[in-house]
C-alpha cells in the first residue's frame, strides 16, 4: 500500500462517518426536552477534553513539523486565539445555555453505556496505539467529518456550509444567531484545520498504515453504536431497511 491508496482507504472510512438519526436532528424532529442528552454526551465523549486529546498526540509525536501544526491546532481549541478567542469547549456550551438548558448539568453528566465505551477507545487511540493513531484518531476522525474526500480530491464534494440564520437550532428551536461561535470559530479556522490534517497523514509511514485503518475501523463502531444510543435516548427510532 502506497501513501496515495492510504489516503484513498482512510478517505473511504470517513465517508461512513454518516448516521440515520442526524436528519431528524437537523429537521428537527428530536423534542426540546430531549436535546440536552446530545449535548451532554458530544461534551463528555470528546468536546470537553478535545485539547487533551491533540496534546497526547502532541506529546508522542517524533516530528517536528507535525508538532508545529498540533500545536497551532491545540492553541485554537484551548484558546481559540486563532478566531473569537474563547476555548472551543466554553462555546460548544453557548448552544445548551442558549435553549435555556441548565449548564450546571454539564459539570455532572452521567455518560450512556455506548458514550463511556467509544470514548474509552479514543483514550486507548490516544494513549497506546502510537502517534500516528493518535493523529488519525483527533485531527481525521473526531475532527472530520464524511466529506474528507473533498479535502484531498477537489472534484469531491466538500461539506455544506448551511447560513447561520438556516443553522437547525435556528430555525427549528429559536437558538439566538448570537450563540452559534462555535460555529463560527469552526468556519474561521475549519479549511485550514482540514488541510493541514492531510498534510500529517502524508508523514505516516507505510508500516504503520494497517494499524491506523484498523484504529479507524473500531472508531466508527464504536462511534455508530454511540450515536445510535443517544438516538434512542432522545426518543428516535432507525428506520426498518428497505
Amino acid at each position: 500500500m502506497d501513501t496515495a491508496d492510504f489516503r484513498e482507504r482512510l478517505a473511504g472510512l470517513m465517508e461512513r462517518k454518516s448516521h440515520w438519526a442526524w436528519p431528524d436532528f437537523t429537521a428537527g424532529r428530536v423534542a426540546r426536552e430531549l436535546l440536552h442528552v446530545h449535548f451532554e454526551q458530544e461534551y463528555a465523549t470528546y468536546v470537553r477534553d478535545f485539547a487533551v486529546l491533540l496534546g497526547r498526540t502532541y506529546v508522542q509525536c517524533p516530528i517536528a513539523a507535525i508538532r508545529a501544526e498540533l500545536a497551532e491546532n491545540l492553541y485554537e481549541e484551548e484558546t481559540g486565539k486563532l478566531s473569537l478567542g474563547k476555548p472551543h469547549a466554553e462555546l460548544f456550551l453557548r448552544y445548551p445555555a442558549g435553549l435555556g438548558m441548565d449548564i450546571g448539568r454539564f459539570e455532572r453528566i452521567t455518560m450512556l453505556p455506548e458514550s463511556a465505551r467509544f470514548r474509552a477507545y479514543v483514550d486507548e487511540a490516544t494513549l497506546e496505539a502510537g502517534w500516528e493513531g493518535a493523529l488519525v484518531a483527533t485531527t481525521i476522525f473526531l475532527e472530520g467529518n464524511q466529506y474528507e474526500r473533498g479535502v484531498i480530491d477537489a472534484s469531491a464534494p466538500r461539506r455544506p456550509e448551511v447560513p447561520l440564520a438556516e443553522h437547525p437550532l435556528v430555525r427549528h428551536y429559536g437558538l439566538p444567531i448570537a450563540a452559534l461561535e462555535l460555529t463560527r470559530a469552526h468556519r474561521m479556522v475549519e479549511e485550514s484545520h482540514r488541510e493541514a490534517a492531510w498534510r500529517m497523514v502524508d508523514a505516516i509511514g507505510g508500516d504503520a498504515y494497517e494499524s491506523v485503518l484498523a484504529v479507524v475501523e473500531e472508531l466508527l463502531a464504536r462511534w455508530h453504536e454511540y450515536r445510535d444510543a443517544v438516538a434512542r435516548a432522545c426518543g428516535l427510532s432507525q428506520p426498518a431497511a428497505s
